[in-house]
């Protein structure tokens, strides 16, 4: 019998980390769990850790780690709980770790995730600002670790299904890819009522329970935005070959048309288990415990382009991708920003892409080199982000 391969799940108590648990306890003979690791859920984690009884538990700081430390002890869990980001890569770049699932949400995820792929992983990228933020210096790092890079977004996750095995095929063969999406919640919303919108609002995805941040992200196609430049880095190509598709129904998750015209495209019930289970056994497949699609039960399935005036922020990112690379991590920053100041009630809904439109237009940030320039183009972009929005309530 095959050793289990170890795994470290990066955000192990947001939607991404729990689908992945409940994955891995299915395959428990395939599977066992080296790190754990959370923000501020202490508890979840606690429960987590006397499920799967990891050698390590990290949380983001050093009070919400004393909390879970105790409660480890009380419980009697063989368990080292560690803080802070540089406990974050350690359990990343272990030696005994074999997959790494990188779903910490935002730039915060960006370091442990260049330390996997640094340190030679298989890396299950769900962590969308690795590669918005990373870009090329993100994918240098995974050749140079030779570390295995497959994408869990659902829409990626499709397009690498879809495409030939051998990325040296895919210049020749693709016409374009095309990424769908839901719509969001607002996608029917009057336009002019789209600014009295409220983050409890935005947060009802009709499809998916997300974290906060993610489901703002949703209503305003931001979220997509950041895959369409994910996409690029990815499958390395062009931000013109790049198109995006709302489908309500979310049962095609992506396709690729080919220079032939033919399209391929993957199906699947929108559950998250289905690209973590691929991601995780990839090159096999194994149970992922999502329903299967039952065809005869389908209503029709229905595409519609996207309404710039309704999702403005979308089309930044072609824009983004065409100016000089690093304008991404801007792009990131700024919509970091202005989400939590929504979120925060400081910024009405149709003033997010008025925050990140504005910070793109100031900013034009020099080619990052390594990790501490991206971080600079991060932290000047907040600043300038803040900026904007005290700006904007004046």
């Amino acid at each position: 019998m095959n050793k289990p391969q170890t795994v470290t799940i990066l955000g192990s108590t947001g939607s991404i980390g729990v689908n992945t648990l409940d994955v891995i306890a299915r395959h428990p003979e395939r599977f066992a769990v080296h790190a754990l690791t959370a923000s501020t859920q202490v508890d979840l984690l606690l429960q987590q850790c006397e499920l799967f009884r990891p050698r390590f538990a990290v949380m983001a700081s050093d009070p919400h780690a004393a909390a879970l430390r105790h409660k480890v002890r009380q419980a009697g869990l063989n368990v080292e709980v560690l803080s802070g980001p540089e406990a974050l890569c350690e359990v990343s770049e272990d030696p005994d770790v074999d997959i790494v699932m990188a779903s910490i949400v935002g730039a915060a995820g960006l370091a442990p995730s260049l330390a996997a792929a640094a340190s030679g992983k298989k890396l299950l990228l769900a962590n969308k600002e690795a590669l918005v933020v990373g870009g090329g210096l993100f994918m240098d790092t995974v050749r140079q670790g030779g570390a295995t890079l497959l994408p869990i977004d659902s829409e990626h996750s499709a397009i690498f299904q879809c495409l030939p095995e051998h990325p040296s095929f895919w210049p020749q063969r693709i016409d374009h890819i095309l990424l769908t999406s839901s719509g969001g919640p607002f996608r029917q919303t009057p336009l002019e009522t789209l600014a009295a919108m409220t983050p409890e609002q935005a947060c009802a995805h009709p499809n998916f329970v997300m974290g906060r941040k993610i489901s703002v992200d949703s209503a305003t196609m931001m979220n997509k935005a950041l895959e369409v430049i994910e996409a690029r880095w990815l499958f390395d190509l062009p931000p013109e070959k790049i198109k995006v598709l709302i489908h309500p129904q979310q049962i095609i998750h992506s396709m690729v048309q080919f220079k032939d015209t033919s399209v391929l495209a993957q199906l699947g019930t929108p559950d998250m288990r289905v690209p973590i289970a691929y991601g995780l056994s990839w090159p096999e497949r194994m149970d992922s415990g999502a329903q299967p699609l039952d065809f005869s039960t389908l209503a029709s399935l229905t595409f519609l382009e996207p309404e710039r005036a309704r999702y403005p922020g979308l089309y930044l990112s072609w824009d983004a991708l065409r100016a000089p690379e690093g304008t991404t991590a801007v792009l990131n920053a700024a919509n970091e920003v202005a989400v939590a100041a929504f979120l925060d009630r400081r910024l009405p809904f149709d003033q997010i892409h008025a925050v990140n439109h504005a910070t793109l237009t100031a900013l034009l940030p020099s080619k990052p080199v390594n990790l501490a320039d991206l971080m600079a183009i991060d932290s000047e972009a907040r600043s300038m982000a803040e900026a904007e929005i005290l700006r904007l309530q004046e």
